[in-house]
């Protein structure tokens, strides 16, 4: 009996003529059915694309699909790129890092909740107790990670410890540490952080004093993912708001929370609906 499932692919390759009639053709020729596509092409010849298709379960698996996609997208090619099939039904597990600010964390319990992140959030981790009962009180596991300077490697351990093995990715939610290289290494999936500013200006410690100081008319929030350079990574959602000379630095983060809560919450619900794709130190973000 045929079971109807249904698919996202995300495409990376070298561009050429072709691409989308050889993905398409192939899909048909093992009868799955192409619901939702969309693509770009012309960053260093590179070709993008995101396909949702549904198939028949009962002859195909994710692995089949993503070697078929693969070879017929490669089309020989010495550069034959990659192709990611994931579940369009599986939701992502998202493990959360937070310190004591909780106007992220509090933004994306109620997402989640509500159903409009699509993620399960196994647990969340502070370095701090402070959001314990907050985040109790939606039902999720709390650990105190508590951080120093001399303490950070078996902290990152213990926090290593926490998400393998149970998430798909990690987000620092004002989470206020820089986590090491070994860490993002060991950990080996994506981790998503808000920084407080419209990077790639004022990066690093207090960006909003940074920004009054500037005499800046706009500020901003920028969600990337997170590498060994502070701040650098690749951004994948950012908000802005207009400010005037009448704003003081306090005023600034205030207008500033609001920023970080939109930015974060739509750079997840992106990464969660497979609509990312990283190219270097850039994002492709399908809508």
């Amino acid at each position: 009996m045929k079971t109807e499932s249904l698919a996202l692919a995300l495409v990376e390759c070298a561009d050429r003529r072709g691409i989308i009639a050889a993905a398409s053709g192939w899909l048909a020729a093992v009868d799955a059915n192409i619901v939702q596509a969309d693509e770009y092409a012309g960053v260093d010849g590179q070709f993008f694309m995101r396909l949702a298709f549904s198939f028949d379960g009962t002859r195909h698996n994710l692995s089949s699909l993503e070697a078929g996609l693969t070879a017929v997208i490669g089309g020989g090619s010495a550069r034959p790129g990659s192709v990611r099939v994931y579940d369009a039904h599986t939701k992502p597990a998202m493990g959360v890092l937070v310190s004591r600010a909780d106007h992220c964390l509090v933004e994306l319990l109620y997402r989640q909740r509500a159903g409009e992140l699509p993620v399960s959030i196994p647990f969340v981790a502070g370095n701090h107790p402070d959001l314990a009962p907050v985040v109790e009180s939606y039902g999720i596991p709390f650990y105190h990670v508590p951080v120093t300077k001399e303490t950070k490697p078996q902290a990152e351990a213990r926090l290593l410890e926490l998400a393998q093995g149970q998430t798909d990715f990690l987000v620092l939610a004002r989470y206020m540490q820089i986590v090491s290289g070994d860490f993002i290494t060991r950990y080996g999936r994506d981790i998503i952080n808000i920084h407080h500013s419209f990077l790639p200006s004022f990066a690093g410690a207090d960006p909003y004093r940074q920004a009054w100081e500037r005499g800046v008319k706009v500020i901003g929030a920028t969600a990337h993912y997170v590498t060994e350079q502070l701040d650098e990574g690749p951004i994948i959602e950012q908000v802005v708001e207009r400010v005037s000379h009448r704003d003081d630095v306090e005023t600034l983060k205030r207008k500033g929370k609001s920023l970080e809560r939109q930015a974060l919450y739509h750079a997840i619900l992106a990464h969660a609906e497979r609509r990312v794709i990283r190219y270097c130190n850039k994002t492709i973000v399908f809508a």
